[in-house]
C-alpha cells in the first residue's frame, strides 16, 4: 500500500538524517529514485526542491509533503493525495519528535560528556558534505541536463542560468528582502521558458 510505503520511507529518511532539510536531501533522492523513479523524475525532483524551498515551513517537510501529495493522489483522487501528504509528512516528523523528547529529558545529564561532545563533533563534517552532495547533484541537473562538453557552454539557456544565478547571489548579500528575491526569480524563469531558451 503507498500509504505505508510513504510513511515507512520518510520515517527512514527522518530517522537516519541528521543536520536538516538540505542534509535529507541526497537520501530523499536515492530512495524516491529507487521506490518511485518511474513516477517522479530527476527534473521533477528539482521541481520539487524549488516549490519546497519557496514555500514557507521547514525544507524536509514541504518535500515529504508535496512527494506524498503526488504518490497518494495518482490515481486522480484528492484525498488520496491529502492522505499521502499526511503520511509522508508524519514520517519525517515523527523521528525528529521522538528524538528531541528523549534529548530534552537526558542532556542536562550527558551534556559535559566527552562522547557526546566528540559525537556532535563528529557530525559537523558529515552535515557538510551531504549538504554540498545536495547542492552539487543540484547543480549539475539544473545547469548540465545533457552532461558537461563544449556545446553546454555555447548555449544561451546556459548564460542565462548563470545570470540568474548571479543577481541572486548579488540580491542575497544586498540583504533584500526573500519574497522579491522568489519573485524576480519567478519573472527571470518564466520569461526564459516562454522565449524557449529552457
Amino acid at each position: 500500500m503507498i500509504y505505508l510505503e510513504l510513511f515507512y520511507t520518510f520515517f527512514m529518511i527522518g530517522a537516519f538524517t541528521f543536520g536538516g532539510g538540505y542534509a535529507m536531501l541526497p537520501l530523499i533522492q536515492q530512495e524516491v529514485g529507487a521506490r518511485w523513479g518511474d513516477v517522479i523524475s530527476q527534473q521533477s525532483m528539482i521541481d520539487f526542491v524549488a516549490v519546497s524551498e519557496s514555500t514557507p515551513g521547514p525544507f524536509a517537510i514541504n518535500m515529504a509533503t508535496y512527494i506524498g501529495s503526488v504518490m497518494g493522489g495518482q490515481g486522480g483522487s484528492a484525498l488520496g493525495s491529502v492522505f499521502g501528504s499526511f503520511c509522508a509528512t508524519l514520517g519525517v516528523v515523527l523521528p525528529s519528535f521522538v528524538i528531541i523528547l528523549i534529548v530534552a529529558k537526558c542532556y542536562d545529564k550527558f551534556r559535559n560528556s566527552r562522547i557526546v561532545q566528540g559525537c556532535m563533533s563528529g557530525l559537523k563534517p558529515a552535515v557538510v558534505g551531504l549538504i554540498a552532495n545536495a547542492v552539487l547533484g543540484v547543480l549539475l541537473t539544473v545547469f548540465f541536463p545533457a552532461g558537461l562538453s563544449v556545446s553546454t557552454f555555447s548555449g544561451i539557456g546556459f548564460y542565462i542560468s548563470g545570470a540568474i544565478f548571479l543577481a541572486m547571489l548579488v540580491l542575497a548579500f544586498k540583504k533584500v528582502h526573500p519574497i522579491l528575491i522568489i519573485a524576480i526569480s519567478a519573472v527571470l524563469g518564466i520569461g526564459a521558458g516562454y522565449f524557449g531558451f529552457f
